[in-house]
């Protein structure tokens, strides 16, 4: 059994490098491989997937997909490519907590946090880092109001 583990941009996987030369020696049909990636992750339109792609002793395809880091997600919510401000004390857009519980519930799975309060503390971390408000306010004074339980009825 062999696997190849690869991020791809969201439905533009190619038969070229660095996945192509990564399948052929494992005597796989590149291209339906390929196609099949691109079926999978064309949600994913413009952002990095982590991909699994695990070929058995008789040839068997299995690939599994996961979901783009948290920053990406953020960024696809708030309809930008890039976040970068013009100085430390700038936002650079404002989230809705119901967008935060979105990212949350994709990302739960794959996070260190054991409650859904805990997955939506560290989307609103990754929020801090990268100057994002949210409901207009700093994240840092939005994860105070959780732990406070301001937001209980909410989050669930």
């Amino acid at each position: 059994m062999a696997s190849v583990e690869i991020l791809i941009e969201g439905g533009k996987a190619s038969p070229g490098p660095p996945l192509g030369p990564a399948l052929g020696p494992l005597g796989v049909n590149v291209k339906e491989v390929v196609d099949k990636l691109n079926e999978l992750t064309r949600d994913y339109a413009g952002m990095e997937i982590p991909v699994k792609i695990t070929v058995d002793d008789k040839g068997k395809v299995d690939i599994s997909i996961g979901t783009p880091p948290t920053a990406a997600l953020i960024k696809k919510a708030l309809g930008i490519d890039k976040a970068k401000t013009d100085s430390a004390t700038d936002y650079i857009g404002d989230i809705s907590l119901e967008r935060i519980k979105e990212i949350a519930e994709k990302k739960h799975a794959e996070m260190l946090a054991k409650t859904f309060k805990s997955a939506v503390k560290e989307v609103i971390g990754t929020c801090v880092s990268m100057r994002v408000k949210v409901e207009g306010k700093d994240p840092k004074e939005i994860i105070q109001e959780i732990d406070a339980g301001k937001y209980d009825g909410v989050i669930e």
